[in-house]
């Protein structure tokens, strides 16, 4: 019931002008941070890690800025998935290095764990004519996880893999030309991963990027997407040279030497939430 009511509620929200969606964000966000006290905590564990320089306020309005542009970009999904589709474009802005995806040249994007995801993904799929595929995780609510799906599939006709899927379908449309929207910079198992540093702190990354890249022969597009007042800008930035490597360590490393980057530009936006420390080196205690 509760789930029905919010897709509503999201419904009606993608008739609202954005100023007034980011103005609902903000008060999600900042009643989020006083509430959520467990994830709060992850927030600030995460960037005391990260930027262990800032004073205490600064850190306090990173922690705030992080649970205000999540929210945001909650409420965004119900104009990205019910708004229309003229609307999309005036808030949707692809730039930079397009002539990357053009083609059907074999192409994982290295699509990092900005809160603006989906609308990246949503530019790409409306927006380029090519039919792009992803990996997915299925939500325990199957009312979420249904209306989830449906946004991502909105346009597009792309296809989205389950994560307990083998990797060969994924290969396979890899190399029939389908790019791979991939999103690896998660802490998900130690099996998977290697511990390379990450803002200075042996952090365990998957090594999935160069892997995908390998069995699909494909190049590597990093696309990031950041939040304006208007909307977001998705920015396609030319493709790696000499990656993937023959050593799956040194590739992650490339991998989290890049994110960071990035996550310098617009740190607030970056998604704090998650546990991006939980899988620790022997001996290291955790950090949650």
């Amino acid at each position: 019931m509760l789930s029905r009511a919010g897709i509503v509620l999201m419904r009606l929200l993608a008739l609202l002008p954005l100023s007034w969606v980011r103005a609902l964000g903000r008060l999600l966000g900042w009643a989020l941070y006083g509430l959520a006290g467990n994830r709060r905590r992850v927030v600030w564990a995460n960037l005391r890690l990260c930027f262990p320089d800032l004073a205490e306020p600064r850190l306090r309005a990173a922690a705030v800025g992080t649970f205000i542009h999540f929210a945001q970009a909650w409420l965004d999904r119900g104009w990205l998935w019910h708004g229309p589709e003229h609307v999309l474009r005036q808030r949707l802005v692809l730039r930079g290095a397009l002539h990357e995806l053009e083609g059907v040249a074999p192409t994982v994007i290295f699509a990092p764990h900005f809160v603006g995801l989906d609308a990246g993904w949503t530019a790409l799929t409306s927006q380029l004519p090519r039919s792009f595929t992803t990996i997915y995780s299925n939500q325990a609510d199957e009312t979420l996880d249904a209306w989830i799906l449906a946004g991502r599939k909105r346009f597009g006709n792309p296809r989205l893999f389950g994560r307990e899927d083998s990797l060969k379908p994924v290969a396979q449309a890899l190399r029939a030309g389908h790019p791979l929207y991939l999103l690896p910079d998660m802490n998900i198992t130690r099996q998977e991963s290697v511990f390379v540093p990450f803002y200075g702190v042996p952090t365990a990354t998957l090594t999935s990027l160069s892997r995908f890249a390998s069995l699909g022969r494909a190049k590597v597009v990093p696309v990031v997407t950041e939040m304006t007042r208007t909307g977001y800008d998705v920015h396609v930035k030319a493709a790696w040279t000499d990656f993937p490597s023959a050593d799956l360590t040194a590739d992650a490393a490339t991998m989290n030497r890049v994110l960071q980057a990035c996550i310098d530009t617009m740190p607030t936006q970056y998604y704090w939430v998650h546990k991006r420390f939980k899988v620790r080196p022997a001996g290291m205690p955790s950090v949650y």
